[in-house]
């Protein structure tokens, strides 16, 4: 059976990765670069609300319901002026205005792995805050950390196909994030985590030119993988409360 349990720190991929360390009842940190947990940490940066939710189900609906506004497509929500899946399109203005933020990966993996001691998010903006943040939680509660890079799907799956692609921007997210916790890390955590030390100085040039960076960009949001591939800009934590996410204080 697959395993990683003799360690502190461990990294696993995508949904099944987070179910799985739920269900350990491990601390979990999700990591979508391009962009949800990106996304999640600028709207919080500038004071907004966002409340997670899987896109298979009513998020209009959801919206209603919790008094908020459901974040429509990118390109969609870019013609009309309002706030997306694109980070940078949160500003100050929406401060303390709730949004339903839904995605494929990211916000699928926080439905999934939602009752846990902790779920934070944490992406290359705030490596080395959710890391420090993680690692309190652990030393109050002696639960172990699993980081999720959460990848991305296939857009043409075939039948019995896995439809989970890794990303390599999210797995330089684990690493960086992997980098700055304490304890015992696994083979897997610490392969990953040297996957990060190794691209230091290249991020940059590297989540421009991988796969999920020309996607992003070739739909013309070039301002996106810039903003993205910047480490440690923040200190803001987003840790789930319930149904949404707060700003984790600095003392947890």
């Amino acid at each position: 059976m697959f395993d990683q349990s003799p360690y502190r720190c461990r990294v696993e991929w995508g949904k099944r990765g987070a179910r799985e360390a739920a269900e350990r009842g491990d601390i979990l940190i999700i990591v979508d670069v391009l962009s949800f947990s990106s996304t999640v940490i600028t709207a919080l940066n500038y004071g907004a609300i966002i409340y997670p939710y899987p896109p298979y189900l009513d998020g209009k609906n959801y919206a209603k319901k919790v008094g908020a506004e459901y974040i429509l497509g990118r390109r969609e929500a870019t013609e009309m002026g309002k706030p997306t899946l694109s980070p940078v399109s949160f500003q100050k203005e929406h401060a303390k205005k709730k949004y339903v933020l839904s995605s494929l990966n990211g916000a699928f993996c926080t439905w999934i792995a939602s009752e846990v001691p902790a779920l934070l998010i944490g992406s290359l903006l705030n490596a080395a805050s959710v890391a420090s943040t993680a690692n309190q939680i652990s030393c109050i509660t002696k639960a172990n950390i699993t980081v999720v890079p959460c990848g991305e799907q296939w857009s043409d799956g075939r039948e019995n196909e896995d439809s989970l692609r890794p990303a390599m921007e999210d797995y330089l997210g684990a690493g960086a994030i992997l980098s700055n916790l304490e304890g015992s890390k696994s083979p897997e955590a610490e392969v990953c985590m040297a996957a990060f030390q190794n691209s230091e100085g290249k991020l940059e040039d590297w989540i421009w030119d991988c796969g999920s960076g020309r996607e992003l960009r070739e739909k013309g949001f070039e301002a996106d993988v810039r903003h993205c591939c910047r480490l440690n800009v923040y200190q803001t934590v987003p840790i789930l409360q319930k149904d949404h996410f707060v700003a984790a204080e600095g003392n947890v």
